[in-house]
């Protein structure tokens, strides 16, 4: 199985979650007799009530019920109308410009318990995997434990980590960070923060110097700023992620767990509420399992011709 087609696989709880109901809702709308004429309210609302239980929220799923409401017509699939929209919300996300600069600096930031840590670690080895050599940095020098953890995922994932010692200034990791980076040819540097609430006002000060000390080292740096999302927090991540965008200048997410949920329609919540990409989706426990997200696979997860 190709890293696109895990997506798929990851989707399996969400799929059987809504399969049934959604199967309902087409025999219904799409039953021939019926072809001629629009799909009736009852329809709509059944449609409405399965996209809200799969978590792609309130405002996309109006969005998606209104889009159907306008274009169905007589021989239209409402599942293909569905996969369609939900489509063009992934697209009109807009997406960052690649940098040229090397190294290129990487922030990693999110609350404790989302996975933030070993996300760094997973996603380390998948960009070693195709060819770059990065390089970790332990920045989260409050939590002893997280940056072991790190040093265990750093080991298996084959790259290179700079830490210090514990309670040391993590603005002068990323510094002896990035000199490392420069002397041994490694790009990009993945930057494992502290888990941060937004509340948390001396901890995001941190952060900003973290980011300050970046920018004076490389041109433009930091280069991506990526927050950690737990798929199984659903809706209430939405605004961890508003408030973080808001002080540290997000610009990707990576959704973890997302093969432990029936809810994965919160990727869609997302691309239209926050109209941030997501870069990467976990789905699983393993080293290998971090993947690029694919929109295009994350519907065909979702929309299953057999279904």
């Amino acid at each position: 199985m190709g890293l696109f087609g895990r997506i798929r696989e990851s989707l399996s709880r969400t799929k059987q979650q809504i399969v049934e109901r959604f199967e309902e809702i087409v025999g219904r709308a799409d039953q021939p007799e019926r072809r001629s004429r629009p799909v009736d309210v009852e329809t709509l609302e059944a449609l409405e009530e399965l996209l809200i239980s799969a978590d792609i929220g309130v405002a996309a799923t109006d969005r998606i019920v209104s889009a159907v409401r306008q274009r169905t017509r007589g021989g239209e699939s409402l599942r293909e109308l569905v996969k369609q929209e939900i489509l063009r919300i992934f697209e009109q996300v807009p997406q960052p410009s690649p940098t040229t600069v090397s190294p290129a600096v990487t922030l990693i930031v999110g609350v404790n318990g989302t996975g933030k840590t070993t996300t760094v670690g997973k996603l380390a080895k998948l960009l070693a995997s195709e060819g770059k050599h990065p390089l970790i940095c332990a920045a989260d020098t409050f939590r002893a434990a997280a940056v072991e953890q790190l040093e265990i995922w750093a080991h298996r994932a084959h790259v290179d980590i700079v830490r210090a010692r514990d309670g040391s200034d993590p603005a002068a990791v990323v510094f002896d960070a990035i000199s490392a980076a420069k002397a041994r040819g490694r790009d990009p540097i993945l930057v494992d923060t502290a888990g941060r609430l937004h509340t948390r006002v001396n901890l995001m000060h941190e952060l900003e110097k973290i980011r300050r000390v970046a920018a004076r080292e490389v041109p433009g740096a930091p280069h991506d700023v990526l927050l950690v999302l737990d798929a199984t927090v659903g809706q209430n991540g939405l605004q961890q992620a508003r408030e973080f965008t808001s002080v540290a200048g997000v610009n990707g997410i990576v959704l973890t767990k997302l093969d432990g949920t029936a809810k994965g329609g919160v990727a869609v919540s997302i691309a239209h509420d926050l109209k941030l990409p997501i870069r990467y989706v976990g789905v699983g426990e393993g080293i290998d399992d971090m993947v690029p997200f694919s929109a295009t696979e994350y519907v065909s997860g979702l929309f299953e011709d057999k279904w």
